[in-house]
């Protein structure tokens, strides 16, 4: 027997929607503010994923939970878009890209004016009309080509109602996901809210003969729920049901997302579970616990994860780097030029657009060569969102230190160069910082962090803390040699 742990995808990645095409399975993920957004990863197995293309260059908005869809052939990712402040929308709106094949090339965002409402679910209904599900749950009935509406939204579930001594974050009915199997249509949401207690997110199923309803709750749900708070996975939900690969009809698995137990600084990551089918025809799940080892699907085997090391002397958005909040025109901020050449932007690391990667670790290391072009700040942070972050930059000057988004008292002269190295590691929620000249000695950082409230509990955002490097002012920074190293 293979097994594999989870989570499948280390780190922050959100609403997973997957698809299962020919024998290969595809999969993106809620991308927030990052640009370029929704990644794409491709998977023979379901266990071992592997980036393809970013399918959204310049986000419209603030990129939530989206669904997958393939028909006749074309393929569909619904977008539901959250106003932001470098964006035009004025409230929640749904938009569609579209593609020949999963691996592009994907249109420009089209607008389905289907305003007030995330979460879109695609299924086609027994009469081959297309409709689109959205958090609520309520629906809007597609053109036949996926790319406009028809009629307005309207409530179809009320959802499953969970015991009122359950401990949640809010009933939150989000997240539909539907196909068909066996002349049903089943209806896979999440309720409980996202964050908040860790037994408060969950998955329910309801099904119907007919996308029109009546639907019918499942009789045991919810079908997946973190029960109490020694679990190693909290708040699990927001799932996807899909056919395993080794074509047996009983060999299905679904893939949500949750919490680590102690780890919510990591931001919600992706776990894989196996479905069991009853007799009843209703979905059950069978791992006893998500934490520990589980047989892997079909001949799957987990491959490790290598540490990350960039020279800089190529440079892709996308598979490890992505803008945090950008504008419009962010890329022409970066050149390579013997190394990562980032335009100074803003005047601190809270009004600038760092570039960040993320990260599944509990303990790590980075490092970075850095060199100042100019007036200008510049350094590494752990950055959550630009209300939250700590790390330290050099600007000529002082070496400048930061915590829970501000500039801290500690400054001190820099060394009488504009070439230093970084390293932060952060140890299980503890970080330490050093700084070096070229050739030098370690300095040791004269104030540790410890970042274990840097969480969506905190702030309210939905992210992860993320390894990035920024640069503010008039000038810019050239960053060589970036080394992440897992602890």
């Amino acid at each position: 027997m293979t097994a594999f742990t989870n989570p499948i995808l280390p780190g922050d990645r959100p609403d997973p929607a997957v698809i299962k095409v020919g024998d290969e399975y595809w999969l993106t993920y809620s991308s927030f503010e990052a640009a370029p957004g929704l990644p794409l990863y491709r998977s023979a197995d379901l266990v071992n994923w592997t980036y393809e293309t970013s399918a959204l260059p310049n986000p419209v908005g603030n990129t939530f939970a989206v669904d997958i869809a393939e028909h006749d052939g074309r393929f569909f990712i619904y977008i539901p878009f959250i106003p932001t402040p470098w964006s035009t929308l004025t409230e929640a709106s749904i938009f569609v890209i579209h593609a020949d094949a999963m691996s592009g090339p994907w249109s420009e965002p089209i607008d389905l004016g289907v305003r007030g409402a995330i979460d879109p679910g695609h299924i086609v209904g027994e009469d081959g009309a297309r409709w689109l599900f959205t958090s609520g749950v309520r629906r809007i009935q597609l053109a036949d080509d996926g790319l406009s509406t028809v009629g307005e939204l309207e409530r179809v579930y009320d959802g499953w109602r969970y015991p009122d001594e359950w401990i949640t974050e809010a009933y939150a009915l989000e997240g539909p996901k539907l196909f068909w199997r066996n002349g049903w249509a089943y209806l896979v949401s999440a309720v409980g809210g996202t964050a908040g207690p860790a037994t408060g997110h969950m998955v329910i199923v309801a099904r119907s003969r007919s996308v029109d309803g009546p639907w019918e709750n499942h009789p045991r749900n919810p079908i997946a729920r973190t029960e109490d708070a020694s679990e190693a996975w909290w708040s699990r939900g927001h799932a996807t049901l899909v056919p395993g690969p080794t074509g047996d009809p009983q060999d299905w698995w679904m893939v949500s997302h949750g919490y680590e137990n102690g780890y919510r600084t990591l931001g919600r990551q992706i776990l894989l579970e196996p479905i069991r089918w009853g007799d009843d025809d209703w979905p059950e799940t069978v791992a006893q616990d998500v934490g520990t080892p589980i047989e892997a699907p079909g001949a799957a085997s987990p491959a490790p994860t290598p540490d990350f090391t960039d020279d800089f002397s190529a440079f892709e958005l996308g598979c490890r780097w992505t803008f945090h909040a950008p504008g419009r025109r962010e890329l022409e901020r970066v050149r390579i030029d013997d190394g990562l050449v980032l335009r100074g932007k803003g005047g601190s690391p809270a009004d600038t657009s760092p570039l960040a990667m993320l990260t599944g670790d509990h303990a790590y290391e980075i490092e970075v060569d850095v060199e100042l072009l100019g007036e200008a700040e510049a350094g590494v942070l752990l950055f959550f969102n630009n209300r939250l972050f700590c790390g330290m930059g050099i600007d000529g000057e002082h070496m400048s230190s930061y915590s829970g988004g501000i500039r801290t008292h500690w400054r001190e002269p820099a060394p009488a160069t504009d070439r230093i190295t970084l390293r932060i590691r952060n140890d299980e929620h503890i970080v330490t910082g050093w700084y070096r000249i070229p050739g030098g000695e370690w300095t040791r950082h004269a104030i540790r962090y410890d970042t274990s409230g840097y969480h969506a509990n905190t702030v309210g955002d939905l992210l992860s803390l993320r390894p990035a490097l920024y640069a503010t002012g008039a000038g810019g920074a050239r960053f060589r040699e970036f080394r992440y190293t897992a602890s």
